[in-house]
């Protein structure tokens, strides 16, 4: 598909439209990040800078644009190095689980037998718990920290990839085009890899593509509960954290501190939900069958 077509695709449905045009923003920031935000921290430069110990956040000024959550820590800085650290921890964890979930899934459906038993079990035993339950409990054996979250998120991500490509896998070795290759004395490895694969990876590259979004909703929720990146660190989860103590207000104000939620949880909120209308254009482009 000509890059002319693929454009046409995406204009065609307004919801991918605006889900792209947010996430080239965010994409924007993450990249400029270093210029919006000068880093504070050279050997950690998604540690947010902290003015002060004062305990109360401060309202949005001059100085902090964003004002400061409690122990003022600097919510702009939070923001925009934030926005960095999701596409960090999406991609990344998306990456690494599609690409066990296409090893694994793709060997179930290939080969058959006892590998297929063997490797579905163990698909199944990682699904036999709630995935955010199991990366919690992985998060907290090995210990807060944003490597050891991404470990924990990818493990229990990757099942569902595993599922869907081998699916995909035993549904396409069985066509003919299939059958004549094996006629033509092609090896196992050219079937799988030139033939196979390559028509049976559009489901999961879409599935994947809409996932960016939940996992990094996930990884914040982690985060939230100090299963994630250490506090001060600019992820998104620990701003909505940092916010706990003030989501309502003081007395006779239930607003006076709403840009400690409101700012970090709607960059939250656009982002996951970006990544789900974005979703609609790869399945309307990568999906053959659509066409």
């Amino acid at each position: 598909m000509t890059e002319k077509k693929i454009f046409k695709q995406i204009v065609k449905n307004k919801n991918s439209l605006i889900g792209l045009i947010i996430v080239a923003l965010f994409f924007l920031i993450a990249v400029f990040a270093p210029i919006l935000a000068p880093v504070q921290n050279k050997n950690n430069p998604y540690q947010m800078p902290q003015a002060s110990f004062q305990v109360n956040p401060t309202a949005p000024s001059a100085q902090n644009l964003l004002g400061t959550t409690e122990n003022q820590y600097d919510i702009y800085y939070g923001i925009v190095w934030g926005t960095r650290m999701a596409f960090k921890v999406g991609l990344s964890v998306v990456f690494v689980a599609l690409l066990i979930g296409i090893i694994i899934g793709g060997a179930a459906g290939f080969f058959g037998s006892w590998i297929d038993e063997i490797l579905m079990r163990l698909t199944d035993i990682v699904f036999a718990v709630p995935s955010m339950v199991l990366a919690m409990v992985i998060a907290a054996m090995l210990g807060p920290d944003l490597k050891n979250m991404m470990i924990a998120i990818t493990i229990v991500s990757w099942p569902s990839y595993a599922r869907l490509i081998r699916g995909d896998v035993m549904s396409v070795k069985e066509r003919e085009f299939i059958s004549a290759t094996k006629a033509l004395g092609a090896s196992k490895r050219r079937i799988f890899l030139r033939h196979i694969l390559p028509n049976a990876i559009y489901p999961v590259v879409i599935v994947a593509s809409l996932d960016i979004g939940y996992i990094v909703l996930t990884a914040a929720s982690l985060s939230f509960l100090g299963l994630g990146s250490q506090t001060g660190t600019a992820d998104w989860g620990q701003l909505v954290a940092l916010s706990r103590n003030w989501i309502l207000g003081t007395h006779g104000n239930a607003f006076e501190y709403w840009y400690t939620l409101v700012i970090p949880g709607g960059a939250l909120l656009l982002f996951v939900l970006a990544w789900n209308m974005l979703g609609d254009a790869f399945r309307d482009i990568l999906d053959p069958r659509t066409h």
